[in-house]
């Protein structure tokens, strides 16, 4: 649909509002079917209107998914209306500014912002979970055994193999693929709660120096301590040790405030997560970079490889995988 369609379904949607008095602008963002644009309506500031495609169901559960996360008081944009038969979404306008935008400031500016979305993410994980009722969202499938096991095969095939031409022969020779597999079978037996499932800087709003959480069409069942990964370990990012323990700290202390103390093992968890989020985002990285044809993602591959063998070397029993990673340069 081209952007003069959308302005005349826009003004059909919000009558008030003149056509010859508003304008749309195309946003840039990530890699998926959905098309973001600004409208910017004369007098009246501006919202966000979503075109999203058919190649992913979970698109049109955005709507649901973010009145359910504003029943548990965490911050989303306001959906204004959602026009199923043409795949629309126009929801509140939320600004330009994402956690990303900060990167580069010093740590005191950026310690409170993490805090506050570590406190938006932390209240979907303790209070998600225990909605009950007949309306509830239609959530992705939980994280399981197989879609932690998809997740490697997802790096292997589209990072180790496609992006850095490793043959799967070389791959099979080093891994220790009963470790992978016991990995991913000991992740599936934890206590899940709701996730946002990509959890990352530029899924996080800064408004009024508070977080916001946006593309969360994805949620499902899973392990807290993965979101906490994804922000920890963001390839977009680079935190430093020190910054990076005291953010898990301050999530832990979160945790306990609202009455879900972590297990004792939490932190053996964060880094098996953190190797599961890493090797899916490589994955993505490659697929993206050379099958989608969207070069830029391949930038992020070195500082995700970087993040996986940090966490790798925290993880027994991984010294093939370690040594495959090693020859990936």
């Amino acid at each position: 649909m081209i952007p003069d369609a959308l302005l005349d379904q826009t003004v059909a949607r919000f009558p008030k509002f003149l056509r010859d008095r508003i304008r749309i602008e195309p946003l840039e963002k990530g890699g998926s079917d959905r098309k973001y644009y600004r409208i910017a309506v004369c007098n009246e500031g501006s919202l966000i209107l979503v075109k999203y495609g058919n190649q992913r169901e979970e698109n049109r559960h955005y709507c649901e998914i973010a009145a359910f996360l504003e029943s548990l008081q965490v911050r989303v944009p306001t959906i204004l209306h959602h026009d199923t038969e043409e795949g629309l979404i126009w929801m509140e306008d939320l600004g330009e500014t994402d956690l990303w935008q900060f990167r580069n400031e010093p740590w005191e500016l950026r310690q409170p912002l993490y805090q506050s979305a570590l406190e938006q993410v932390v209240r979907l994980h303790t209070r998600g979970h225990l909605a009950t009722g007949p309306t509830l969202p239609r959530f992705q499938l939980a994280f399981d055994a197989d879609l932690y096991r998809w997740e490697q095969h997802y790096f292997f095939e589209n990072c180790a193999g496609r992006y850095f031409g490793v043959a799967p022969a070389a791959v099979d020779a080093l891994l220790e693929r009963p470790r992978l597999n016991a990995i991913a079978e000991q992740l599936a037996t934890l206590p899940r709660v709701l996730v946002h499932r990509d959890f990352q800087s530029q899924n996080i709003m800064i408004l009024e120096q508070r977080a916001c959480l946006i593309d969360f069409q994805g949620m499902r069942p899973g392990l807290g301590a993965y979101d906490l990964a994804s922000l920890l370990y963001d390839p977009y990012v680079t935190l430093t040790a020190a910054e990076r323990e005291s953010l898990l700290g301050d999530a832990i202390a979160l945790y306990a405030q609202a009455g879900m103390p972590v297990a004792d093992d939490f932190r053996q968890q964060f880094d098996l997560c953190a190797m599961q989020r890493l090797m899916q985002a490589l994955g993505a990285y490659g697929f993206l970079g050379l099958v989608k044809e969207h070069p830029h993602f391949l930038t992020h591959i070195p500082p995700a490889l970087a993040s996986l063998r940090e966490v790798a070397a925290r993880i027994p029993g991984l010294d093939g995988f370690r040594q495959l990673l090693d020859r990936l340069k």
